[in-house]
């Protein structure tokens, strides 16, 4: 398969149907959804899932896709949010002896404490964020996006260079981590190295 032909022709032909578009695009596009599961040291059971998934939202969600280009971060981003949701599921089923008494009981409060401690880094994170000057903020909310802004969208939008997207984002993520409202609480919240 010709796994050079332009974003531009595939993804309005998968669109349509046509097959021999949809296999050209898992072919270019299967390799990147591999190493993000492998970076995510998925099993091969809960990787194979996670790329079934993600090719199932493909086909969801292709129509929806306003820019060809940006397909690859979209793949990214699916695939990164599908591992990190399968790993937050694992995470949550503990083996239990339903006729030992509480056994279940301990399973709920451990989830409600996740979720509350999850809550509590989100609003961490939203004041870090605040702390942050307008312009750096307004670039790591854009990159956020789902399905990902194109960076030609985000150079019209916050006028900078399309260049300068990337060094600027990683001086933010910098700046984010050093913010007061991050400092000393623990792991990296923002996915980077600590």
């Amino acid at each position: 398969m010709d796994t050079t032909e332009p974003l531009a022709n595939l993804v309005p032909a998968a669109r349509e149907g046509d097959q021999h578009a949809w296999d050209t695009i898992v072919e270019r596009f299967l390799p990147l959804v591999g190493a993000i599961i492998r970076q995510h040291r998925l099993s091969d059971a809960d990787g194979d899932d996670v790329s079934q998934t993600v090719w199932l939202r493909l086909v969801e969600h292709l129509g929806a896709l306003r820019e060809p280009d940006a397909l690859p971060g979209w793949i990214r981003t699916t695939t990164r949010n599908e591992c990190l949701r399968v790993i937050n599921a694992r995470g949550r089923m503990r083996p239990v002896d339903p006729q030992a008494d509480h056994g279940l009981d301990a399973v709920v409060d451990d989830m409600a404490d996740a979720e509350l401690v999850a809550a509590e880094r989100r609003q961490v994170l939203r004041a870090a964020l605040s702390e942050l000057p307008a312009g750096r903020r307004d670039l790591l909310l854009l990159l956020l996006e789902d399905p990902p802004v194109p960076y030609e969208e985000i150079s019209a939008r916050l006028g900078i260079p399309i260049g300068s997207i990337g060094p600027t984002r990683a001086r933010a993520l910098d700046q984010l981590r050093s913010t007061p409202s991050l400092r000393g609480l623990g792991p990296d919240p923002v996915g980077g190295p600590s």
